[in-house]
């Protein structure tokens, strides 16, 4: 009983946030998710990660481990989802990285914060980052054909985490009027998230459903697995264990369905994976986060 009551303490505020956001739309009323996504990554997000790698007193060789760990996480669902896509004759181009990539900042980055607190929150920035890195290379050249380098280099997230990695190794620390002003920038990025993933949900219309449905299912259980393995191998623990698991079991990014639309891959279909896959973890998480806590 006191195992449940933990998880519904974890997840039931990220999801009612979202809910809000949900909400607010069905409403009626305005929310420019434009201004507000922009705002959150060219902003917000970037002060989040700087200063959790600043402040981290996490281990640094733990960190790298982590960063290897993801990765080798990342290739291995890339390599396992290729052959799933191949084997039921799904578009790749259309299917992969939503199959690769997660929700790591909208939802991964709230839930481990609950979950496993600041030390939860700086593992989860790793994983972020490591997943910004490869979505705006490897999974723009799936989707698009093309490399990403040169849009790589023009986020503020990327250079946030590079940044963040030189002061965190140098040990160095900003004045502290500019580190409790980066701070309070930074503790905007989860509540904005959140709102925005939910009003996203809410804006999307589904397509291929029953499709959307089993490949949720797949993808959750799969990369969970796979996180779970991987995590193992490479002798992680508590938190980082934890968070690596949790991270790569997170839904489909919103942002897979923005890159469908932009390079004219099936945007409806990628829509119904984003919406259902945000469904199925509501169901799945908490179940995860109880079998990791």
């Amino acid at each position: 009983m006191n195992l449940i009551l933990t998880v519904l303490e974890i997840v039931a505020p990220v999801f009612l946030v979202a809910g809000v956001g949900f909400a607010w739309v069905k409403a009626g009323f305005e929310y420019r998710i434009q201004f507000v996504t922009r705002l959150a990554m060219t902003l917000a997000v970037p002060c989040l990660i700087f200063t959790a790698l600043m402040k981290t007193e996490a281990d640094l060789a733990d960190l790298a481990k982590l960063t290897l760990a993801g990765t080798t996480a990342y290739l291995a669902v890339g390599v396992i989802g290729w052959g799933l896509l191949k084997a039921t004759g799904l578009s790749l181009r259309t299917y992969l990285a939503p199959v690769i990539f997660g929700n790591t900042g909208n939802l991964g980055i709230p839930l481990a914060l609950f979950a496993f607190g600041q030390p939860g929150l700086e593992a989860a920035v790793v994983m972020l980052a490591v997943s910004a890195i490869l979505s705006f290379t490897w999974g723009i050249w799936i989707v698009a054909g093309e490399g990403a380098f040169g849009k790589m280099i023009k986020e503020p997230m990327i250079w946030a985490t590079l940044l963040g990695a030189v002061f965190l190794i140098m040990d160095w620390e900003t004045p502290v009027v500019l580190t409790n002003t980066l701070d309070l920038i930074g503790q905007m990025a989860i509540p904005m998230m959140l709102l925005t993933l939910g009003v996203a949900v809410a804006r999307l219309t589904p397509g291929r459903v029953v499709t959307a449905i089993w490949l949720s299912v797949v993808k959750l259980l799969v990369c969970a697995a796979i996180g779970w393995g991987i995590g193992l191998a490479f002798g992680l623990t508590g938190t980082l264990f934890g968070v690596l698991v949790l991270q790569m079991a997170m839904p489909v990014a919103v942002t897979a369905y923005l890159l469908a639309e932009k390079y004219e891959a099936d945007s409806s279909a990628v829509a119904g994976y984003v919406v259902v896959s945000t469904l199925v973890s509501v169901i799945g998480l908490p179940i995860l986060l109880a079998l990791l806590l």
